[in-house]
């Protein structure tokens, strides 16, 4: 598609670098404005702790990255981005000392979950196999006639139901259970909840189809490939520069803003109706993470070692556990045994921490805003599976909700999936005009859009294809 003209990317997050990459590849002239001294929103890498120690201030493992259609398409490993795969992509360790492992290779996946091996390759093999067609569906707004509706089906009928009713009709050992749990827990969701399997589905399959890989020198890595890569085709990233006034951005085509609601509201000034601010307005925010990034003297000392392995370590226990954990987001206090996300890449990336020191990131989820201090609970929940952790901690830094949104403003009360995912707002977000403000020309490309939150830009493709047909309408 040929154009000409000026095109503005608000935020230069993955989504705004994907959006402007696209644009570009149209042949637009692309300029972005990125508000924080530092490009990459949730793909940056930051000395957080001590001199040396190289931290991921928010994601750190990149499964959709790689199975993206948008960011798997793009010569990125030209511009300079390395993928490493760990041994195995997750571990999950239960009490006892026993360990559930997700290796990459379904076949073995399989032959170590046992007596559930078969129910686990009858679910995750069909999707696996046919992941291209499954992504432009599953990665993007809904379609009312799925490019595969059979498969689609496939997919939902796993999917749409709760975690807990998905792991208890489909497998037998409570540790195979506690593994798919622990997966459809990146949701947010309670696991009782519809469509939280979804979530534990897609993560498995990625899991199998491309792996759980982790840039080298860290998440920043993803964003300096995408910046040269749109400098090659002309384009230019401003850091440091917010956007707070639409009436700014003077003599562009089109817009794109890599941004929330909120923001935008506040971006939009009087370009918007009531009844498209009211909309807008109505948007829900969901819970938050509390956010504690190691400096460490030496590895994790597992109980299992098998958990070294792993580069994601899922510390929640059981599925009742969990399903506790993750329904208290509801309330006013989280858990005092919560569900936490563990990260130790430095056992596979010698580039994070100095010779024989490591790094270790973690989260547990909290409610919105939650104003707590969650250190002590995330530090048991890691003794519990670790005894001795405490003893190796050089240093840590701490990001409550508050914290994270004063790093990245997208982060609104320690959201980072930019908007409750429940059923409603999963399909329709922000509103049911999707990617489209409300201001001509104006469009939103963030994670308040389909498909939502992680590093995978697909919300920025989506939104700058919905902009190049509406310049070229």
């Amino acid at each position: 598609m040929a154009n000409s003209g000026r095109a503005c990317v608000v935020g230069a997050g993955p989504n705004g670098l994907a959006a402007a990459v696209v644009l570009a590849q149209a042949g637009l002239q692309v300029d972005v404005f990125e508000a924080e001294t530092l490009p990459g929103g949730g793909a940056r890498t930051m000395e957080l702790t001590l001199p040396g120690f190289h931290h991921d201030f928010g994601s750190a493992v990149h499964p959709l990255a790689a199975a993206s259609p948008i960011l798997s398409s793009l010569p990125l490993a030209k511009f300079g981005l390395d993928l490493i795969q760990p041994s195995a992509p997750l571990a999950h360790p239960l009490d006892g000392g026993r360990v559930m492992m997700l290796e990459q290779d379904l076949g073995v996946a399989a032959n170590r979950l046992g007596k559930d091996g078969k129910a686990w390759e009858r679910l995750m093999r069909p999707l696996v196999d046919n992941w291209p067609d499954l992504s432009q569906s599953v990665l993007g707004p809904i379609q009312l006639i799925p490019r595969r509706p059979f498969l689609m089906a496939r997919f939902a009928l796993a999917g749409i139901p709760p975690a807990t009713f998905t792991a208890n009709r489909l497998f037998k050992d409570e540790g195979t259970k506690a593994l798919f749990a622990g997966l459809a827990a990146h949701s947010f969701l309670s696991l009782d909840e519809v469509t939280s399997a979804a979530f534990g589905v897609v993560l498995g399959v990625t899991a199998h189809r491309v792996g759980w890989p982790i840039p080298r020198g860290g998440s920043q890595a993803i964003t300096t490939a995408l910046i040269r890569y749109l400098e090659s085709l002309g384009g230019k990233v401003t850091a440091g520069h917010p956007i707070e006034d639409l009436a700014e951005l003077k003599g562009y085509d089109v817009t794109l803003c890599n941004v929330t609601p909120r923001q935008f509201l506040g971006m939009a000034k009087s370009k918007l109706s009531e009844g498209q601010r009211k909309s807008l307005e109505s948007y829900r925010y969901g819970p938050a993470v509390f956010k504690i990034d190691y400096a460490l003297s030496a590895p994790i000392p597992w109980t299992n070692p098998e958990c070294a392995r792993a580069v994601t370590v899922h510390l929640g226990g059981t599925m009742e556990e969990m399903r506790r954990s993750e329904s208290m987001l509801r309330c006013d206090h989280p858990c005092d045994r919560p569900f936490c996300l563990l990260a130790q890449p430095s056992l596979f990336d010698d580039s994070r921490a100095p010779a024989g020191k490591h790094t270790a990131w973690v989260y547990c989820h909290v409610p919105h805003g939650y104003p707590g201090d969650m250190t002590e609970v995330i530090e048991n929940q890691i003794e519990r599976f670790a005894p001795g952790f405490r003893d190796v901690i050089l240093a840590k830094s701490t990001l409550s909700p508050k914290g994270l949104q004063a790093m990245d403003g997208n982060l609104i009360g320690g959201d980072i999936n930019g908007g409750a995912l429940d059923f409603g707002q999963m399909l329709f977000r922000p509103t049911r005009r999707l990617y489209e403000s409300g201001v001509e020309g104006v469009y939103l490309c963030s994670s308040s859009t389909p498909p939502g939150g992680g590093v995978h830009g697909m919300c920025g493709y989506h939104a700058a294809r919905r902009a190049l047909k509406w310049l070229n309408r």
